[in-house]
């Protein structure tokens, strides 16, 4: 997988202060299992945490479902502002089945490289599932709209969220393949974003509150027995089903439904309002 991005800086982390070194490509890393790991771990241009086989994780309590195994943290870090677009990169990727899925984890008063990514809490910022088709074996995912097979680059772009608070923070992609019976398939891979902004915003919008269900651990998301994951997807029973997953939305989602709802109430009592003023019904409510 690679991370790409219109930027020519890569910031690593000296002294808690980030120093800026100049490359001369367009903004792109990745670990490559395939070459020697000597010449890919502690370089100044990773920014993605170590994978050592392309080969999925099975159990739901590995350690390792966080960011790969064995997750060796990366020293730099890629330059982004909230709301702008993040593109994770892969080609030729396998499966067709399942839902895709971003979570982010701020690092705190810590380099990212300090964090103990199972021991974070992470919440979820983007999701896809089934776009369309008549069943979850015979639809059309977004995992397998996400495929190319013309030697072309699988682009996954997903968008900070905006007001998030500056800071750094581990982005996490996860893809979970269910196209084997009963035996989910867990594709994470992690890397360390800087997120940039004039100030911080002590509100922190772009994150649940504190103390709120969106905040998850990995492991500990998922559970034993679930059917949204654990399933056979080729049953008789599920001939009909169009829909599978019950996991916990992303908090984007919540926002934008919350900006909605406001935007929705402000027309609703402006549209009261000029109704009271032409007709004069002093006790029309609003809606």
């Amino acid at each position: 997988m690679v991370y790409l991005l219109q930027r020519t800086t890569v910031y690593t982390l000296q002294s808690d202060t980030l120093s800026k070194q100049s490359t001369n490509f367009f903004y792109e890393n990745r670990f490559d299992p395939s070459e020697p790991f000597s010449e890919q771990v502690s370089q100044p241009w990773t920014v993605q945490r170590q994978w050592n086989t392309i080969d999925p994780i099975f159990s739901i309590t590995d350690p390792f479902l966080a960011c790969n195994n064995p997750g060796t943290p990366p020293v730099s870090y890629i330059p982004i502002r909230a709301g702008e677009n993040l593109t994770a990169v892969y080609w030729f990727w396998l499966h067709p089945v399942g839902p895709m899925s971003v979570w982010l984890t701020p690092c705190g008063n810590l380099a990212c490289e300090e964090v103990d990514v199972n021991e974070a809490k992470w919440f979820k910022v983007w999701e896809a599932g089934l776009l369309e088709g008549p069943n979850l074996a015979e639809g059309v995912w977004y995992q397998k709209q996400f495929q190319k097979w013309d030697g072309s680059p699988a682009l996954w772009p997903v968008t900070i969220p905006a007001n998030l608070k500056r800071a750094r923070y581990i982005v996490r992609h996860e893809i979970l393949s269910i196209h084997v019976e009963m035996r989910p398939q867990f594709y994470p891979q992690c890397a360390h974003l800087l997120v940039l902004g004039e100030e911080d915003t002590k509100e922190g919008k772009g994150m649940p509150p504190e103390k709120s269900e969106y905040w998850k651990k990995f492991p500990g998301v998922y559970e034993q027995g679930d059917e949204s994951i654990f399933i056979d997807i080729y049953k008789e029973e599920y001939k009909n089903r169009t829909v599978s997953f019950f996991f916990l939305l992303p908090f984007t989602k919540r926002l934008e439904r919350q900006k909605k709802k406001k935007l929705t109430d402000t027309m609703c009592t402006a549209l009261c309002c000029a109704r009271r003023a032409d007709l004069g019904w002093v006790s029309l409510l609003c809606c």
